[in-house]
């Protein structure tokens, strides 16, 4: 008999994958009205569509087998996984359907620019969409699992924000357990006792167990995660080891021995990968140089109108390497910024405070009007494309340095600066001036550990989010 609490999780299942396939025959349809209607407006030789719909049933179960395949509906995944999974799945979806078609002979019986369109629909919606059945159903108390921590220190805290911090996840931490501590951590309660984890595993309902207790002698972990590994659906268990890249990590088995090692692979050091990126660079800043040349004019024009001063600024930045390079951008202060700004700081002890911290001020008095404007919607960085297609920079990266922060970027110098700076990165995406200047420096040097063409993909679409709702823009 299966509890209540995993008979809910496999109702939301069942739930989500009805939910998949309504959502993609909606796309089906979506994309037929655009072959039909719009299509052919524009490319003239596009036939007639006569084929009869019933006929693409069977499309919908390669997309829906792939999804089970990729295990969809037996793994949790975080956002940006998550549109890898929806991606890689369709992908293979239409691989196998193109397949199908060119084996059977059968490709004149159907639109193929039809299927095309699907999957390019498919690519472009359902990354936004299935996080959003999701997130209904886990707000429904549908599809979300349980999860119960052992440990109350610092690890147990950290393992609570981690998942915590991906609603996509669906996990809820309803308690700790621990034989030592407090009887209440972060709003949870802290069960005594971890040989009775197995009563509290029943008694719960609960789904995952997360096991964050380092300070554990090896052979007590062991046992703990032997004993727990059969008690419930999943165990996780956090290694003591931090600072290290973790995207793309995997995992080594050498069975004889019955130990394992963590594989950390330098993507760096792949010169077919490291290419990719900068081609990709170079061929998006010419696209970008063309197609927003006119608006890069009119910028500029009203930077002149709003204020004295050149329209475009070039400042010292460190690149690749901590090498200094003019870094260039619209000028958004006025001409005589820098002593405005230490006569601030001489004068308004919260204006230091906060610029200390942030290296920011809110409300910056030194900003001109247009400048507010250019800042909200980040146009003031757009010149830095001329940075970008004479290498001294990329669309995604570190932040550009200025040389007088070399104190404090120092020690993570080697690190950050060997990527090129980007014109955002993944510290603009997380909270962007929201952010103290500390954490800014962590998740560059976490960027750089874990640097992938995936994470680039995954922090541009996270970009153009954090422009349009202008999180954190100051």
């Amino acid at each position: 008999m299966f509890s209540p609490a995993r008979l809910n999780n496999r109702l939301g299942v069942l739930l989500l994958f009805l939910a998949d396939a309504a959502a993609l025959v909606a796309i089906f349809y979506l994309a037929l009205a655009i072959r039909v209607y719009i299509l052919p407006e524009f490319i003239k030789v596009i036939p007639v569509f006569g084929q009869d719909i019933r006929g693409y049933w069977w499309i919908f179960l390669f997309w829906l087998a792939f999804f089970i395949y990729e295990e969809g509906y037996s793994r949790r995944f975080a956002l940006w996984d998550e549109v890898k999974f929806i991606w890689k799945s369709s992908f293979f979806a239409l691989v196998a359907i193109f397949t199908v078609l060119f084996i059977s002979k059968r490709g004149p019986d159907f639109s193929r620019t039809l299927v095309i369109t699907m999957g390019a629909l498919t690519f472009a919606l359902l990354p936004f969409i299935r996080p959003r059945i999701k997130k209904a159903l886990y707000e429904l108390s549908i599809l979300t699992r349980k999860v119960l921590i052992v440990g109350s220190g610092e690890a147990a805290l950290k393992a609570r924000e981690a998942v915590l911090n991906e609603p996509n996840l669906g996990y809820e931490v309803v308690a700790f357990v621990d034989d030592a501590g407090t009887r209440e951590l972060a709003c949870c309660k802290v069960h005594k006792g971890i040989k009775s984890i197995e009563r509290y595993i029943k008694a719960g309902g609960i789904h995952d167990v997360i096991i964050a207790k380092p300070e554990l002698p090896k052979e007590q972990l062991s046992d703990l995660i032997n004993h727990v590994q059969h008690k419930a659906e999943n165990t996780l268990y956090i290694p003591d080891v931090s600072g290290i890249a973790v995207s793309g990590t995997k995992i080594r088995h050498f069975f004889r021995e019955q130990t394992m090692m963590i594989e950390v692979k330098n993507n760096l050091a792949n010169p077919l990968i490291y290419g990719t990126k900068r081609v990709i660079d170079y061929a998006a800043g010419v696209l970008i140089s063309i197609f927003f040349l006119p608006l890069m004019a009119l910028i500029a024009i009203l930077v002149k109108i709003d204020s004295k001063g050149p329209a475009i600024l070039c400042q010292k930045r460190l690149g690749k390497n901590a090498s200094e390079f003019g870094c260039y951008k619209f000028r958004t202060m006025l001409p005589d910024a820098e002593e405005r700004l230490r006569h601030i700081l001489e004068t308004d002890p919260n204006a230091k405070e906060e610029y200390e911290k942030y290296w920011k001020l809110t409300d910056d008095p030194r900003i001109t009007r247009i400048g507010r404007i250019l800042r909200k919607t980040s146009l003031d960085e757009l010149p830095q494309i001329l940075n970008v297609l004479r290498g001294e920079m990329s669309l995604i990266g570190p932040r550009p340095y200025l040389p007088r922060e070399w104190d404090h970027i120092k020690e993570e110098s080697p690190v950050i600066h060997a990527l090129p700076p980007g014109i955002t990165g993944l510290w603009q995406v997380s909270g962007r001036n929201n952010q103290d200047y500390a954490f800014r420096i962590t998740m560059d040097s976490w960027y750089v550990k874990n640097w992938s063409l995936w994470l680039d993909v995954m922090i541009l679409f996270k970009t153009i989010g954090v422009v349009i709702s202008r999180d954190g823009a100051r």
